[in-house]
């Protein structure tokens, strides 16, 4: 991303104002930080009002309208809900061309890593080589990402995340800040694997599990429904 576009947050959560931190991060040269124009966010009570220093320029359904020097990510996740972010970037429908992706300056990326469309990287990441990151992959501050990592879609990984070779971690999965996922594991769509978890073996699509090592906590997870 240059500096002659206008990058747009979808959502004014924390993870929105940690985004508009990474992207304008003084670490980077001038030139190649762009400019955060402001969040789109669904709230009525945050409409209008100014969050971070950043106005909310209107809701997320507006995103389609703005002109195209804009570009957006989609800065929503929760353990809670997390094929949050996912609905999200079906619903706007905007081209892959208009996603942003937003990597920290700090964060250390081999060459042979693959980002798709709208990742979030924060500083103090790592992946070595052969790590593929899906659409809309969210890595919070501090995680590490070993050689053949695959991340589909949606997945988030919250700070201080460790993984190790070889493994998949499917569409919308969540893992929690601290966990530890040993080597060929994989883990299912939608999961969810609570913070400090060590998981050893596959987890199935949907379910959450969490401990040391990690166990299935519930049969399937019940999403909270969410407004976007």
């Amino acid at each position: 991303m240059t500096a002659a576009l206008r990058l747009v947050l979808l959502g004014a959560g924390g993870l929105a104002r940690e985004t508009a931190e990474a992207a304008t991060a003084p670490v980077a040269p001038p030139d190649e930080r762009p400019l955060v124009a402001g969040f789109l966010d669904d709230d009525p009570a945050l409409a209008g009002t100014v969050v971070a220093g950043l106005p909310v320029l209107g809701r997320t359904d507006e995103a389609a309208g703005l002109g195209p020097e804009h570009r957006f990510v989609a800065t929503v996740a929760s353990p809670r809900d997390p094929g949050r972010r996912l609905r999200l970037v079906a619903r706007v429908a905007l081209p892959a061309a208009r996603w942003a992706t937003v990597v920290h300056p700090g964060a250390h990326l081999a060459r042979s890593t693959t980002l798709g469309a709208g990742c979030v990287v924060m500083a103090g990441c790592v992946t070595t080589a052969d790590v593929v990151l899906g659409d809309h992959v969210v890595l919070m501050p501090g995680c590490i990402l070993t050689h053949d990592d695959v991340l589909e879609d949606g997945v988030t990984l919250a700070s201080g995340v460790r993984v190790s070779g070889a493994v998949h971690l499917g569409r919308d999965a969540y893992v929690g800040a601290g966990a530890l996922v040993r080597e060929g594991v994989t883990v299912g769509a939608g999961a969810v694997i609570g913070m400090g978890a060590v998981v050893t073996r596959d987890v199935p699509a949907g379910e959450v599990w969490a401990g040391v090592p990690a166990r299935r906590m519930t049969a399937s997870w019940q999403p909270v429904p969410t407004p976007s």
